[in-house]
């Protein structure tokens, strides 16, 4: 039976070049992650008290923070447009590389589209709700509505620094990903390239071989 028929994905053997970590769509796709991850940097700063020392941090430095993020989250419109637009990049990237994939696009590639995925839903689902919960000052208000304690000011600014660090964790993720496609692909070709090299000095030793018979033959002749 044929394994290509047996895969739930069919695949296709691209040539070289097209949709692999050489092509432009794994630039659109690298492009993103980096933009992301030197927004990422530029807040570590500002989250290091809060999750990386064991020194207590003082309370204005709370205040400084919720006034950081307050600013954030009232960017003009264009702002966040313009970070929608890079995450769309990013997804056109995915797309157009899984268009018709081979083997290592559906290996490598699908696997950081999940990442791509998680880091997206860990954007909407924390950060966004994290940034509007402070603007609008709504702490314990959930767990108030719901009879249960909820998570009170200091908690919810170091959730927001956590949901940064998980964030920039999944989008280092997609670059390890996507070397290991570039690091595969390398070496597949360095091992065709040493068949087809081992191939053709047996073809020419076959030849010189051939060669020589048949000067022997004709020497013999005359």
């Amino acid at each position: 039976m044929d394994p290509g028929k047996v895969s739930l994905f069919k695949t296709y053997d691209k040539p070289k070049g097209q949709g692999g970590s050489g092509s432009f769509a794994t630039f659109m796709i690298i492009g993103p992650v980096c933009f992301f991850l030197g927004i990422l940097f530029s807040s570590f700063p500002y989250d290091y008290p809060l999750l990386w020392t064991s020194v207590e941090t003082p309370a204005a430095y709370y205040d400084q923070l919720e006034t950081h993020l307050k600013f954030i989250h009232a960017s003009p419109p264009i702002i966040p447009r313009i970070l929608h637009i890079v995450v769309s990049v990013g997804f056109c990237g995915f797309f157009i590389k899984l268009f018709k994939p081979s083997e290592a696009n559906l290996l490598f590639d699908g696997a950081s589209l999940v990442l791509y995925v998680i880091g997206v839903v860990v954007y909407i689902t924390n950060i966004v709700k994290g940034l509007r919960i402070v603007t609008m000052g709504l702490y314990n208000k959930v767990g108030d509505e719901l009879g249960v304690e909820g998570i009170g000011r200091e908690d919810s600014l170091k959730v927001l620094a956590a949901s940064n660090t998980i964030l920039a964790l999944v989008l280092v993720g997609v670059l390890v990903l996507q070397a290991g496609q570039w690091y595969a692909e390398r070496k597949e070709a360095d091992e065709i390239a040493k068949i087809d090299a081992e191939h053709e000095s047996k073809v020419a030793a076959k030849k010189d071989k051939n060669a020589a018979v048949t000067r022997s033959a004709s020497k013999k002749r005359q």
